[in-house]
């Protein structure tokens, strides 16, 4: 279990790392702060991303107590959510090395 936890982990940081790079090219090219919220870059990928997220911010349903929450996730820049969730996967799947004996 906790190699699946390190393999979402490594995937997690490699998108990170790519939506920061996009911000980043952004950012030089317009010559201003660039950070793409989660909502518009997952929508941005397909056209079921974009379903997603509409039906993510349907008032109906099964998530409505939640939709604050999801509402502010998809505020948040897409490099920092996708960060945050690369540490929780590998805390999640973090195993301490063996200590040696001293004998």
């Amino acid at each position: 279990m906790a190699i699946l936890f390190r393999l979402a982990s490594v995937l997690a940081l490699i998108v990170a790392i790519l939506a920061g790079t996009v911000d980043a090219v952004r950012s030089v090219s317009e010559t201003a702060v660039v950070m793409t919220p989660l909502g518009i870059a997952v929508a941005s990928i397909s056209p079921s991303g974009l379903e997603l997220i509409e039906a993510l911010e349907r008032p109906d349903g099964n998530v409505a107590m939640l939709q604050p929450v999801v509402r502010w996730f998809l505020q948040q820049p897409a490099f920092a959510v996708f960060l945050i969730a690369a540490l929780l996967f590998w805390m999640a799947g973090y195993r301490p090395a063996h200590r040696r004996r001293l004998t």
